[in-house]
């Protein structure tokens, strides 16, 4: 099946254009060969005539006066040929052309070619024949004869094909021509669609919100209907977001008591309530900015300039624990997505590797495939192979020995898969981790969460 509504079109053009073509061919070859066949039975019936008119009865004998002037009846087949048979047992007339064939009626074919009998000539090659019975004289001096007269059918052939050759070419040259013209037209009919699809790119890439109004009216109301999704999903959004504001109100207070309220529990209990704590209010972050990822619009984003300023913001801390960072990030490098999710997936990343680098962290860039690759390697103790998935996991921690919550690098995980890509945890050239942040480099849009 045809899925480019270009090539169907021009499918329907080929198979309209090669149909009218064909029915042109067959309507000319057909006027033509009736032309052509009323030329020569003209000229046939004007030699009958002729020939009729030079007849006289001598002695009770059909006698010519006179043969036809035309030298083609004078040369052994000469491509003109005449006979007058008389009725009886008497010789025929007949011109020197067919030399010593003779035409009867009972050798001509049944069947008609282009209004004429077919025989065998003097070289063998078939006659197209056409014949008159007539009468000379009155009374018992009347004669019954029979005149014939007749041509070579190759000369009629060529002289059809010498018509057909140049017909040909032209509806051929005719075909090209309106077959160019059909993907023209296609292409040109078509052009609206292909700039509806560059405006609506544009809204999804945040550079539009509507679809302007011009166009052809075919599309208009298309225009119109794309015009008010858009107006809805605006609607829909502020909603969400109001819905986003109120929730992160509406759980702040009570987090904030509960964390107070905790302060009166053992120490031993206070500490795991004050985790569990914090675990719900980065889950409830979590959601908030999940559901800011469905309705955000989407921007080129620069992984320099975000990775430079998260750098910026953690080198206080790195300095404390003597820890060096290396960049060695394409500043021509960008993705299509939202600079704050960019910023939080790649801040938590961050965050693990200070916690656990010793001396440095160094962060990468480069492509792999259609892919844009980040990476950010420490020189800490590392983890084991076996142990990576469990680290993108929710809520688990593979050092216990550390503060967190382990919701950091499955958070990520989330916004990089929103995005169509991914985390990928290995081991670092220094025995601590290798983290890489994989996006496609035109990323699509992530999902809204109900």
């Amino acid at each position: 099946m045809i899925h480019s509504l270009h090539f169907r079109l021009a499918a329907g053009a080929l198979v309209a254009i090669a149909l009218a073509l064909m029915l042109v061919w067959a309507v000319l070859s057909h006027l033509f060969a009736d032309y052509l066949a009323d030329q020569y039975s003209n000229e046939m019936t004007s030699v009958m005539d002729s020939l009729a008119a030079r007849l006289s009865v001598e002695n009770g004998a059909l006698e010519l006066k006179n043969e036809p002037a035309d030298s083609r009846f004078q040369i052994p087949a000469g491509g003109r040929y005449w006979q007058i048979s008389p009725d009886g047992n008497e010789e025929p007339l007949r011109s020197r052309s067919l030399w010593d064939e003779e035409i009867t009626a009972d050798d001509l074919s049944k069947d008609m070619y282009c209004g004429f009998r077919e025989t065998d000539g003097p070289d063998g090659s078939p006659l197209l024949v056409s014949m008159k019975t007539m009468a000379l004289g009155e009374g018992a001096a009347k004669k019954n004869f029979t005149v014939y007269a007749a041509f070579s059918k190759p000369e009629m052939e060529a002289a059809l094909e010498s018509y057909h050759r140049p017909l040909r070419l032209m509806l051929l040259s005719t075909g090209g021509m309106l077959l160019l013209a059909a993907f023209l037209q296609g292409w040109v009919g078509l052009r609206p669609l292909v700039r509806l699809r560059e405006r609506v790119a544009d809204i999804r890439a945040g550079r539009s919100s509507h679809i302007g109004t011009q166009g052809p009216s075919e599309v208009k109301p298309l225009v119109r209907e794309i015009n008010l999704l858009l107006s809805e999903r605006e609607t829909a959004i502020e909603r969400a977001r109001a819905r986003a504001s109120d929730l992160a109100h509406g759980l702040k207070t009570p987090l904030t008591v509960l964390s107070h309220l905790v302060e009166a529990l053992p120490e031993d209990q206070r500490e795991t309530a004050l985790q569990q704590i914090e675990l719900v209010r980065q889950r409830a972050d979590r959601q908030l900015q999940a559901a800011r990822m469905g309705v955000e619009q989407m921007a080129t984003t620069s992984l320099l300039g975000i990775a430079g300023k998260l750098v910026n913001v953690l080198t206080p801390f790195t300095e404390e624990k003597g820890i060096d960072w290396h960049l060695d990030i394409d500043p021509a490098l960008t993705v299509q997505a939202d600079p704050a999710d960019i910023a939080e997936a790649l801040g938590n990343v961050l965050d693990n590797a200070v916690r656990f680098a010793r001396t440095r962290i160094d962060l990468s860039s480069g492509r792999l495939q259609d892919d844009v690759v980040l990476s950010v390697s420490d020189d800490g103790p590392g983890a084991d192979p076996g142990s990576y998935d469990l680290m993108l996991k929710r809520g688990v921690r593979i050092d216990e020995g550390t503060a967190g919550t382990g919701l950091g690098l499955a958070i990520s995980g989330d916004i990089l898969e929103a995005y169509g890509g991914r985390l990928d945890l290995s081991a670092s050239r220094w025995g601590g981790l290798q983290v890489k942040l994989m996006l496609p480099a035109m990323a699509s849009r992530p999902p809204a969460i109900a």
